[in-house]
């Protein structure tokens, strides 16, 4: 009986080691495939920042260019500059200029209007940076 025992704990033992080499090779081939997705990777990082690094390069090169030629200003302004017909000709009806408008000319202006109206007209304003 106590010999038996032995032979099935030996070939428990056996199948163990089997199963721990099985475990050991998959690791392996894991390792490897991560490996290769690194590389991949790598490769393809490098690709796709040389690209970018040349168009940087051909932007800032035709930048260049259009600000040599004067098709570029110096500065640069964000926001419009431009107000819709509607709104330039209701100003002006009121004796307020595009170029020159004040606070308290443009409330005097816009009291005929609802407060709804006279909100749009400064959002307008604002939008146009021409209303601090």
């Amino acid at each position: 009986m106590e010999m038996e025992m032995k032979d099935e704990l030996g070939a428990f033992v056996q199948r163990l080691a089997a199963a721990a080499s099985l475990l050991e090779q998959a690791v392996e081939r894991l390792a490897e495939r991560q490996k290769d997705a690194e590389a991949s990777i790598g490769r393809i990082s490098a690709t796709v920042d040389a690209e970018l690094e040349e168009r940087l390069a051909a932007a800032e090169a035709q930048i260049s260019e259009l600000k040599a030629a004067g098709s570029v200003p110096s500065t640069v302004t964000y926001g419009r500059k431009t107000l819709q017909v509607a709104m330039v000709s209701l100003l002006a009806k009121q004796g307020v200029t595009v170029d020159s408008i004040e606070a308290g000319a443009l409330d005097a202006a816009l009291v005929s209007l609802s407060l709804e109206q006279r909100i749009a007209v400064k959002a307008q304003l604002m939008r146009a940076g021409l209303l601090g």
